[in-house]
């Protein structure tokens, strides 16, 4: 697979692009005003203990008190040497889809259940009390953001672990005997009850050597927060992780990548030099963009990049999906559209649902979609064709660096699945609901219109009021009246017994209107627009 990383590089936001074989597959944005958090760590205070959400909430300095729950809280868990998945990873990034500067591909997940019953987290915090925690979920809509007390601190080849016990490997490294190996090489230098290691995807062919330099530097910086954590008043930041570019090389630029193109000079001598300490060999893949057409542009991402944002992304065949986020869920809906096949209906099916199952996943990782999404694919006769498109569909979310997992297609034929979240989608985090139909993406129709100001002239009428009234109304909403509904004040004035004006007013939103008393100019609408 033909894989790129472009990082345009601006005074006021870095975009990263990631291409694989020239299609768009994941955008990462970093603003100076809504700076990453996954992978910080605080100092926090403990607001309240709520026992029957086994949680606590800590107050870390932000906007809205972070979720510390107690099986993320730090104590003895009971290891079992033998079970090397329990806690390695094969994801590329640790906590998110598309979050480069994250804590390291390889790093455990909070809320991950623990071998052993946890703690009640009365018995361990209390209210006042300060904890060190990492952000591993950033604040989504009116949630704060999510904590751990299990601080983990990630390496280019290692992600160590100070309140671990043991070794583990990525998933990602599938032999028994090369898992075993690793292991063996960093148990060899590994200090005794010094924490724990995870060895990350790209440390397969690395020398022991580089693993011991790499975890001493690990060490030594989680020595420096301890230290600088004793003069810190909570809340405070004690540990800020790396921006979104440097996370890029740390995780993402191995091997596997043919070409990073980055626009910034300063930039790129950062990349460059950060590279000859950690892999020389990659120095000649990075490439500095200098002319004149935006590099973006040149290409084509652009385009891509404003498409996420549409409801409707059309398959190569002619069919299509409408993508549609909700508060509780996502919900992904696939059409044959224009593409009717010749002869046999199910190979026409099975062919849009196969494009269907490549696109769904390249949409998640693209919008930065998580939480439950309910797919539902056109409906096929036999299993077996079912199970095709359940495949191809595991097969394409197989390279995504969020945690999916998809389950067998429904009896209604529907596919639910879930996609690890850490941060707003970038519909959310670019996006604010619309003033007019505050967000939901419908306005109401002139006619709606016409009859809710009916109902209010009327309710001014039965309470007695004969001032003149102006009614004002949106431009277009005043247009529907004089050519459709012509007559419609003198109707009233001859049920409600006082004069009515007609006004447009082109500050209104569309489906707003006003009654205004007019020798007073007073609003009176809120009074009377009941429904």
């Amino acid at each position: 697979m033909k894989r790129e990383i472009l990082i345009n590089a601006g005074a006021r936001e870095v975009r990263v692009a990631i291409i694989e074989d020239d299609q768009l597959v994941e955008l990462l944005v970093e603003r100076p005003e809504a700076r990453r958090m996954v992978g910080d760590i605080y100092l926090g205070r403990v607001e309240a203990v709520q026992p029957g959400l086994e949680a606590a909430f800590v107050d870390i300095g932000t906007e809205k008190s972070a979720f510390l729950h107690a099986s993320d809280l730090v104590y003895d868990k009971d290891d079992d040497d033998d079970d090397d998945d329990d806690e390695s990873d094969g994801d590329e990034v640790a906590d998110g889809a598309q979050d480069a500067d994250a804590r390291g591909s390889d790093a455990p997940r909070s809320g991950r259940p623990p071998k052993k019953e946890a703690p009640l987290i009365q018995d361990v915090l209390k209210r006042g009390d300060t904890v060190l925690v990492q952000v591993s979920k950033e604040p989504i809509s009116t949630k704060g953001p999510r904590v751990t007390a299990q601080v983990s601190m990630a390496g280019r080849f290692l992600v160590y672990m100070p309140f671990a016990s043991r070794v583990g490997v990525s998933r990602k490294i599938g032999e028994r005997e090369e898992r075993k190996r690793l292991k063996e090489q960093v148990n060899a230098f590994l200090p005794k009850d010094a924490g724990g290691v995870i060895v990350r995807t790209v440390g397969e062919d690395v020398t022991a050597e580089t693993f011991e330099r790499e975890l001493t530097g690990l060490i030594n910086n989680w020595k420096r927060i301890n230290r600088k954590r004793q003069f810190m008043r909570a809340p405070a930041l004690v540990h800020r992780e790396t921006n979104l570019a440097r996370g890029i090389i740390r995780d993402l630029f191995s091997a596997k990548v043919d070409k990073l193109v980055v626009d910034s000079r300063q930039l790129y001598n950062e990349i460059v030099e950060y590279l000859k300490g950690v892999g020389p060999e990659l120095v000649e893949r990075v490439q500095l963009y200098e002319e004149s057409q935006p590099l973006f542009d040149k290409h084509d991402v652009e385009g891509e990049i404003r498409d996420i944002f549409k409801r409707r992304c059309d398959l190569p065949s002619g069919g299509y999906l409408i993508i549609e986020p909700t508060e509780a869920l996502v919900s992904i809906d696939i059409n044959s559209g224009r593409y009717t096949g010749k002869k046999d209906p199910e190979k026409t099916i099975m062919k849009t649902n196969i494009e269907a199952a490549r696109e769904v996943a390249r949409q998640l990782r693209l919008r930065d979609v998580g939480g439950i999404i309910v797919c539902d694919f056109i409906d096929m006769e036999t299993r077996a064709n079912r199970d095709k498109v359940l495949q191809e569909l595991r097969t394409h979310l197989g390279r995504d660096r969020a945690r999916t997992k998809a389950f067998q297609v429904s009896d209604l034929g529907l596919i639910e699945m879930t996609r690890q979240r850490v941060r707003a989608s970038h519909l959310q985090a670019t996006t604010e609901p619309c003033p007019t139909c505050n967000g939901t993406g419908r306005i109401f129709t002139p006619e709606t219109i016409v009859r809710r100001v009916e109902r209010s002239v009327k309710r001014i009428g039965v309470e007695g009021r004969r001032d003149p009234m102006v009614v004002k109304l949106h431009p277009d909403v005043a247009m529907y009246v004089l050519e459709q509904e012509p007559d419609i004040l003198s109707r009233l004035e001859k049920v409600v017994s006082f004069p009515l004006e007609l006004r447009d007013d082109p500050l209104l939103r569309p489906d707003e209107y006003k009654l205004v008393v007019k020798g007073a100019q007073r609003d009176v609408t809120a009074q009377y627009a009941l429904a």
